[in-house]
């Protein structure tokens, strides 16, 4: 697959803006997911099938291993959500897509990929692409082989079918102020978005795969949200997103507090977290651990490459732990499948899921399960939340802070109860 390969070639276009965007300063009484199950007036799982278009995708049912979110009880503590997402999401021959789906399967996790359309059109049909503001068949990372979609293709399917969910990442990842995603307007962006979702819904016909086996969704039902390249277009793609029906963005830039809405989705952005070594603090991304290590060289020094995989290890790591042990907010996380400076990220990546998935009461979860949670949360318990600072802990415990009750005042100080003797 040469798609995947080229990635980092378009991603040094805003090798600048990526620097300073990760330079910014700045018990067991979790909650219950539910039983995996359909849901509420949706066939079982695989009990339909129903080709859609050419083929390319088929509607079977509702998703398997889809946890049913359950609403806080008054009192009741948070999990600790962690969220792990993958920017392009195609299988090459670095196998990092299928790696890291066993990676999940084996930790309790479950991820989100955000698929690149482009990924799914072979290079003879690249003139099928007719990108906002360039010449029809451009793209800055490429397009696919028939054996790289077909990988792709079924990395993709056996995803799902774990419970995984898949986004978009769009096509053509145009970054920088020249026709980047920056630059689009909020039509431009409804025709990116419509080719995305064409390329994977007419593989078949554009790769002439007419003996490969169906995605087994409904695209245009499972694309709930995205990640726009190099975290830019963010305005102007959430107005189009919204208009889509669209439910949460993940393109921003926040500290890790809980969210809120934003433009009528789920403002899901990436994270500042501790970077070890540095008074500053960093995105939670590997693009942007490298461009602050080995600035837009992919491959370093050779003899740095396990100090800077534990560089973003630990400080994704004192990231979780200042939510875990303080005020719960989710944990978001983005990657690509790539192996820059020798792929320590990707082993960093590892070892955190590795780390992190089997506590008690945390939840590796995909941002679908994550919007799904927060769509069944009571509105006050999520803003009473959202009045907890990075790391902050409530003084008075989870109980008396999510009970919908002043606190009883201690023993020992004016207005407590005297005691019974």
């Amino acid at each position: 697959m040469a798609a995947t390969q080229r990635i980092a070639v378009g991603a040094m276009v805003a090798a600048a803006c990526a620097a300073s965007l990760a330079g910014c300063a700045t018990d067991s009484s979790g909650a219950k997911q539910g039983a995996s199950g359909p849901r509420k007036g949706a066939p079982a799982p695989g009990s339909v099938f129903r080709p859609i278009g050419d083929g390319s995708t088929a509607y079977t049912g509702s998703q398997p291993h889809l946890p049913s979110p359950e609403r806080l009880s008054p009192g009741q503590k948070p999990p600790q959500f962690v969220v792990f997402s993958w920017d392009g999401a195609g299988e090459d021959s670095q196998k990092l897509f299928s790696h890291f789906r066993k990676v999940a399967k084996e930790n309790n996790a479950t991820m989100t990929y955000f698929l690149s359309g482009v990924y799914m059109l072979p290079e003879e049909k690249r003139d099928l692409y007719k990108p906002p503001q360039h010449a029809p068949g451009r793209s800055d990372i490429g397009f696919n082989d028939e054996q790289g979609i077909a990988d792709t293709l079924e990395q993709v399917r056996l995803a799902w079918l774990e419970g995984n969910e898949i986004g978009t990442h769009f096509n053509g990842h145009f970054c920088g102020p020249d026709g980047g995603v920056g630059t689009w307007s909020v039509d431009e962006w409804k025709s990116e978005i419509a080719q995305a979702k064409k390329f994977v819904k007419s593989w078949r016909t554009n790769a002439g795969m007419k003996d490969e086996a169906p995605l087994p969704f409904d695209y245009e039902k499972e694309l709930i949200g995205a990640r726009t390249p190099c975290l830019e277009g963010q305005k102007n793609f959430m107005k189009a997103a919204r208009q889509l029906g669209f439910r949460y963005d993940s393109s921003g830039v926040n500290d890790q507090i809980w969210p809120k809405r934003k433009e009528g989705l789920w403002d899901l952005s990436m994270q500042l977290v501790p970077f070890p070594g540095h008074t500053y603090e960093q995105l939670t991304m590997d693009y942007n651990f490298m461009v602050n290590q080995s600035g837009t060289e992919t491959q370093g020094d050779p003899d740095k490459f396990d100090y800077w995989g534990s560089q973003m290890r630990d400080g994704l790591l004192k990231g979780f732990y200042r939510a875990y042990d303080g005020n719960r907010a989710p944990l978001i996380i983005g990657n690509h499948f790539e192996s820059w400076n020798g792929g320590t990220y990707m082993r960093a990546v590892e070892d955190v899921v590795k780390e992190v998935c089997t506590k008690p009461e945390v939840r590796c979860v995909s941002f679908r399960q994550l919007v799904d949670w927060l769509d069944a949360q009571d509105p006050g318990t999520l803003a009473r939340l959202r009045t907890l600072e990075v790391g902050e802990a409530p003084r008075q415990g989870w109980a008396s802070f999510l009970s919908g009750r002043p606190a009883p005042a201690p023993k020992g100080v004016p207005g407590a109860p005297a005691d019974k003797r």
